[in-house]
């Protein structure tokens, strides 16, 4: 079961708070302290949910905040102790008298991150990322090569010589049946020599045409 939420939160206020809601708040704190967070709003006069009055408290009004810009320091404070504690923000604020949780998160996502990438560092174990890159295009480089070898491979060889004999036996007996249905039906042996041509067009989409080149000297083309 989650929290039990601190508020109905019906017709309360929401959004940006004016000067006379931070004025009331204050008040009212520096005068009786912080009794409860849920029975802050109602005893300060303020339409607004204790969680909204807490977080309005901690980073904008209690006394001692540090604003402005963080330093080159503070930053590096932030790094070290970030690969110690990871994301737990408030153990990090704890260490900069000054500044909020949220205010460091913020800086940390908006800024701190980004330094780190540029300098080709993982954000979230702050290890060097550039030889796993390396690594990954090397393995892709060895992958597509031995790929090419491969390809080759297969159009060399026993391999090519076969692909030849297949060839000019299956242009044989083409020429064969052409010779008979020319006779009978010219309109017939018309298609099968377009059907004979779309796949030797075929055999070229697959097959580097440097292979073929003796093809014309060793096989004769009925249609030549």
């Amino acid at each position: 079961m989650g929290r039990k939420p601190c508020c109905d939160k019906v017709g309360l206020k929401r959004g940006p708070w004016t000067n006379e809601e931070d004025h009331k708040l204050m008040n009212f704190i520096f005068n009786n302290g912080i009794p409860c967070w849920r029975h802050v709003p109602k005893l300060a006069g303020l339409l607004r949910c204790g969680k909204s009055c807490r977080l309005r408290w901690i980073n904008y009004l209690r006394p001692g905040l540090k604003r402005g810009c963080f330093t080159e320091s503070e930053e590096d404070e932030i790094i070290r102790l970030h690969s110690q504690l990871g994301n737990r923000w408030s153990k990090i604020a704890s260490h900069f008298p000054g500044r909020t949780d949220n205010e460091i998160k913020n800086h940390w996502n908006t800024r701190i991150r980004k330094k780190l990438k540029l300098l080709g560092l993982d954000p979230v174990t702050h290890k060097p990322v550039e030889n796993g890159e390396k690594n990954k295009q090397e393995e892709t480089k060895s992958e597509d090569v031995i790929k090419d070898d491969e390809i080759q491979t297969t159009l060399d060889g026993t391999e090519t010589d076969d692909l030849l004999n297949n060839y000019e036996i299956l242009c044989g007996s083409l020429d064969s049946s052409f010779s008979k249905e020319e006779s009978n039906n010219p309109s017939m042996a018309t298609q099968e020599e377009d059907c004979l041509k779309q796949w030797v067009d075929c055999v070229d989409s697959f097959f580097s045409w440097d292979n073929f080149i003796h093809l014309e000297e060793q096989i004769p083309f009925p249609w030549l």
